[in-house]
């Protein structure tokens, strides 16, 4: 095990922590359909940087978790794989993370979207 307190040491709990978020994140990038590169310029950094913290190779700083999880379409809690003590937390729904996508898409993409919807739920009401 590491030093605690030392610069650039890590402790074997911190390696492991950092292995598992970066695979959280990586597995939480896909279901949303993202690419790394489509991930890193939601996040303003570059793909090879998300490669790296899906690695766990490097940290994503905790002034970035809230755009990450933003980005991942989920809590800041679920993100850091915090279990939920009332059980009524669980992944996103799956139209929850097509909403939230929908909203990182261009205003005309947007409103294609909408006007789509509009007219399948105008239709289902009849």
């Amino acid at each position: 095990m590491a030093l605690l307190g030392c610069i650039g040491m890590v402790t074997d709990d911190e390696r492991r922590f950092s292995m598992e978020f970066g695979k959280r994140m990586g597995e939480l990038r896909k279901e949303q359909g993202l690419t790394q590169t489509q991930l890193g310029e939601l996040l303003g950094v570059s793909q090879q940087q998300v490669a790296s913290f899906e690695a766990g190779r490097r940290r994503v700083t905790v002034a970035m978790l809230p755009n990450v999880a933003q980005a991942l379409g989920v809590s800041v809690e679920q993100l850091l794989g915090v279990k939920a003590e009332n059980g009524k937390r669980g992944p996103t729904p799956k139209l929850q993370q097509q909403l939230q996508r929908i909203t990182r898409l261009p205003k005309a993409k947007q409103r294609f979207v909408i006007e789509r919807l509009d007219t399948v739920l105008g239709q289902a009401s009849r």
